[in-house]
């Protein structure tokens, strides 16, 4: 069976939503994702990662990745780039990676796609070593899809002592104007 992200992967660079060839809005990203990160080298799980622009991007300032997504045509693309990522096939939900090897567990627009998000964010906190941090880069979107930041935030709670959501509304970071909510939630224990 093909998975419907295999179609996106050729052209998937180029959105602006996902895209990282932009300088603009690679700037962007780096101003966001760099200062969450702890200083290299950190173990980091990009789970999700699409074409892995975003791993190749912290590998690039000196961390171990590993990028796991689903989609083989995503992650064809991703190899392509290179850059010492250990890209990975596999679920975000149940992902091919250690228990407790990790620093960081990152994960874009993902949880809210989960069937079961509690067991997601469970599964997510327990690759995590102790003191490692949980990045979820989320949103509601004004077509009714997402997840609400209130409700990310009670989900990650449930897991994790302290979680702090910072809003997206940057439209630099977007590629353009925004219509719906965006954050990023980063937890702690």
């Amino acid at each position: 069976m093909t998975n419907i992200w295999d179609a996106e992967a050729a052209s998937f660079d180029e959105q602006p939503d996902h895209g990282l060839r932009d300088p603009a809005v690679r700037a962007a990203w780096v101003e966001l994702l760099l200062p969450l990160m702890p200083p290299p080298p950190a173990a980091v799980a990009d789970l999700g990662c699409g074409t892995g622009s975003l791993a190749v991007l912290l590998a690039e300032a000196g961390h171990v990745v590993h990028g796991v997504d689903s989609s083989r045509g995503m992650l064809a693309v991703a190899r392509g780039k290179g850059a010492g990522v250990d890209f990975r096939e596999g679920d975000a939900a149940d992902p091919p990676c250690e228990p407790g090897a990790y620093d960081v567990v990152l994960v874009r627009h993902v949880l809210w796609a989960m069937a079961d998000p509690a067991a997601a964010v469970g599964a997510w906190v327990r690759l995590l070593k102790p003191g490692g941090r949980l990045v979820l880069v989320e949103g509601r979107w004004f077509t009714g899809a997402g997840i609400a930041a209130a409700e990310c935030e009670r989900l990650v709670l449930a897991h994790r002592e302290t979680a702090a959501v910072t809003r997206l509304d940057d439209p630099a970071l977007w590629g353009g104007p925004i219509e719906d909510e965006r954050y990023v939630l980063v937890s702690r224990s």
